[in-house]
């Protein structure tokens, strides 16, 4: 079967109801990324942001410097400043209430790497089933497929956690938990961002990272890769954030996670654990102190029946291992006769640290999504 072929029988009559999805998160703080990871540049642009926040590059570009590649050693030595640029939307450095349309340009690309991937698909890649489904791939780097992609999320994900923090004073915070079978202990309730940046791992428990980054750069001088866990924790969400039924927040939360590079699994207070529980055991008992409802224990993770109970919201979400590894492994050409294809170019061995960010800012685009759902409609 032809190429040709494939794209007849798979891609879908144009309808302008299709045209537009996949690309687009949110209902009120709305964003739409764009860009390919070796075209010009990546970007997003972020609608329903109210007016009047400050707001430069200042506020954005500390974020990208975290999710950016060539940070240390253990991340993809891709060589990016990821300089953002604010090109609508602000005016003497506040917001107009008017789209935000940020910009990073890319500056190191190496498509030569890529070159045989133009007829071959990667295994574990989105190579041939973004062929199945358009007919057409942006072949060097994965062109949309990539982790590259997401510096628009970090950008609006900056402007989301500012909201949060100076109108809701909401500290959202993500870190390593595992690489592995590698486990760190921590107090999701005592950890602060000094603690997460401490060491190239990204995880506060020092004695495990020293042994993740041991870890991960033997995978990437074996040319392997490696996965983990990354757990994110909300502080002083109120309750009453979030929908009934189809819009519940841990939902939300997880279609955010899931919508990540390399994310395969997402899980909410004591998460898959609840299994072993009985219900008697499970249950977080309700106290009334001061004229507040609190939980004297928090395995729901903050969220119940779908709405925040004021509790802090932690979760984790599960990554797997680099898909790009650099040894020979079995696949199909674009005329689908079996073949082999060893991994080129310049890949994280372990996508964990860079993605701490990456999931801080999805939690905050969806947080700030349902606090002005809240308002709208319970103000």
């Amino acid at each position: 079967m032809r190429q040709s072929e494939i794209r007849d029988l798979t891609v879908p009559r144009f309808s302008p109801t299709l045209a537009a999805m996949g690309n687009t998160f949110g209902q009120l703080f709305r964003i739409t990324t764009w860009g390919e990871s070796h075209g010009g540049g990546v970007g997003v642009v972020v609608d329903g942001c109210p007016p009047k926040l400050a707001l430069t590059e200042a506020d954005i570009q500390p974020d990208l410097d975290r999710r950016r590649p060539g940070q240390s050693k253990i991340v993809s030595p891709r060589k990016e400043a990821d300089t953002v640029q604010i090109l609508s939307g602000t005016f003497e450095g506040k917001t107009l209430g008017t789209p935000i349309s940020m910009m990073v340009k890319n500056e190191d690309q190496r498509s030569e790497a890529y070159t045989e991937m133009a007829t071959k698909f990667r295994p574990s890649h989105a190579d041939y089933t973004y062929q199945a489904k358009f007919g057409i791939r942006a072949w060097p780097g994965g062109g949309r497929t990539s982790a590259r992609e997401t510096i628009g999320r970090v950008a609006a994900g900056a402007i989301a956690k500012k909201i949060l923090r100076e109108q809701h004073g909401i500290d959202i915070l993500a870190y390593v938990q595992s690489v592995k079978d590698i486990v760190a202990t921590i107090d999701p309730d005592m950890i602060t961002l000094d603690q997460v940046e401490s060491n190239i791992a990204r995880c506060p428990d020092s004695a495990a990272a020293e042994k993740m980054i041991s870890l991960i750069e033997q995978m990437r001088n074996e040319g392997n890769t490696v996965g983990g866990v990354i757990e994110c924790v909300a502080r002083k969400v109120p309750a009453g954030w979030g929908e009934p039924v189809f819009d519940r927040l841990e939902a939300d939360l997880a279609k955010a996670m899931m919508s990540l590079p390399a994310t395969k699994g997402f899980e909410i207070g004591s998460g898959f654990s609840s299994t072993q529980f009985t219900g008697l055991e499970h249950n977080d008992p309700i106290r009334a102190e001061g004229g507040k409802v609190h939980t004297t224990s928090n395995r729901s993770g903050g969220v119940q029946g779908g709405i925040s109970n004021g509790e802090t919201i932690y979760f984790r979400t599960a990554f797997k291992p680099v898909a790009t590894v650099m040894h020979e492994q079995d696949t199909v050409n674009v005329e689908l006769q079996n073949t082999t294809l060893k991994g080129r170019g310049r890949h994280d061995p372990c996508v964990l640290p860079r993605a701490v960010v990456m999931v801080e800012a999805m939690t905050a685009l969806v947080l700030v999504d349902h606090a002005m759902r809240q308002r709208a409609q319970c103000p």
